[in-house]
């Protein structure tokens, strides 16, 4: 369960004996393991709690992206460690160090922020992740661009290490319409080179 500090004095308020000093009794509960503090005014009961379910209640609005969406769906070989999140309009990235593991925040363009991306639930938890197609757009739209096929090739394959057979799978459709909303090289690159093994370009 997540609660904020708030919560937590409240529900002292409630309790048969009232308490001089609520916030020192919180400390001492954070210290005997009952709360498990994740960040300023914010805590967790349960120390197991799924990564992916703080990502959205550390920092938001935002949504799971970039490296951690892709290793999530298997199309890079790399085990993402730390929660990798968009955000939109905050023009700096952030980053929050936790007993869990690190998130990271970081923005994407205003326009797209609410295209291609689900919510998920794992056990009573719900939260939002990019499409892979939103993932790698996000992942390519910080990237500084490249200025050819072969160039693109080497960034999509040996650099952020996308499966070669996962690329024949993207919905081109979402592709299409996410090119013409981030006004990037790369997206659009991507778009030009799946249309490409469509025979459309």
């Amino acid at each position: 369960m997540i609660y904020t500090g708030e919560m937590i004095l409240d529900g002292y308020s409630f309790e048969e004996k009232p308490y001089s000093n609520p916030r020192m009794k919180l400390s001492r509960e954070v210290k005997a393991g009952k709360y498990m503090r994740i960040k300023r005014d914010m805590y967790v009961t349960d120390r197991d709690i799924p990564k992916t379910a703080l990502a959205q209640a550390i920092y938001g609005p935002s949504y799971i992206s970039f490296d951690y969406a892709l290793s999530y769906y298997g199309v890079i070989p790399e085990f993402a460690h730390n929660v990798t999140c968009a955000t939109f309009g905050k023009h700096k990235d952030k980053a929050f160090e936790t007993d869990i593991c690190n998130y990271y925040y970081t923005d994407v363009p205003t326009k797209v922020f609410p295209i291609g991306i689900e919510c998920k639930r794992i056990y009573d938890y719900a939260y939002h992740i990019a499409t892979i197609e939103k993932a790698l757009c996000d992942k390519l739209y910080k990237i500084p661009p490249v200025t050819n096929r072969n160039e693109f090739e080497e960034l999509l394959f040996d650099d952020i290490r996308f499966d070669e057979i996962a690329i024949t799978n993207l919905d081109n459709q979402l592709i299409s319409e996410l090119s013409d909303s981030y006004r990037c090289r790369n997206v659009t690159m991507l778009n030009r080179y799946l249309k490409s093994l469509e025979g459309l370009a």
